[in-house]
């Protein structure tokens, strides 16, 4: 799939092969990742059991555009538009408080999501397509190395998925930054510092 444009008919494809609840290897900006429907609670269960994941350790979802995260958290404040401002689409995954409508089993219990607008055109259009957020857990077995490249996903978990898009290599060899904004207020955690270096969160959030 083209990496920039990609083809309508084969997002058309991919995104009705969700629907039919296929977990589905896809470049993101920063590594090759798992896209599954987050509704499909069985789709769901297959990405903790292809990647041997823990099970309390909840999956982050890729979004189209910052608007979707209204459909999908709770309580966002000007913590939230400060940095989705700044670093959307980007390598940034924002922690805030789930809401209503995502399953608990997403959220692995814990009442918050990992949410994304990412820079790469082809999970954004599936999305977009889909009318969901896809889940964007990293394609390979825990412990290993993630993948910037579909061969790499195939030697890890090929023969455990049936569909791999391949979009070239990825843009980035760094993970997202993590930053926590579940706890409300003013309080803000980095819980993993990636492609966005910890001074600038620092900055975006201090801005007036």
């Amino acid at each position: 799939m083209h990496p920039d444009e990609p083809e309508p008919e084969l997002v058309a494809y991919v995104a009705e092969r969700l629907n039919q609840g296929d977990v589905i290897g896809m470049p993101t900006d920063t590594f090759y990742g798992l896209a599954v429907d987050p509704v499909n609670l069985r789709a769901v269960e297959r990405i903790y059991e292809i990647k041997k994941r823990a099970k309390y350790k909840p999956l982050s979802l890729l979004l189209s555009e910052v608007s979707q995260s209204y459909e999908l958290a709770r309580d966002l404040d000007t913590a939230f538009d400060r940095l989705t401002e700044k670093f959307w689409p980007g390598p940034l995954t924002i922690i805030v408080k789930a809401g209503g409508k995502l399953p608990l089993r997403v959220t692995a219990q814990t009442g918050n999501v990992a949410l994304r607008v990412p820079e790469a055109a082809i999970p954004r259009a599936v999305v977009a397509k889909l009318g969901l957020p896809i889940t964007a857990t990293a394609a390979n077995m825990s412990g290993l190395p993630e993948c910037t490249h579909a061969n790499g996903v195939q030697e890890q978990i090929g023969d455990q998925i049936p569909l791999i898009v391949d979009g070239g290599p990825t843009s980035r060899t760094q993970p997202t930054t993590i930053v926590d904004l579940s706890g409300g207020g003013s309080s803000w955690m980095i819980l993993r510092e990636g492609a966005i270096p910890t001074h600038e969160i620092a900055l975006a959030l201090q801005r007036a």
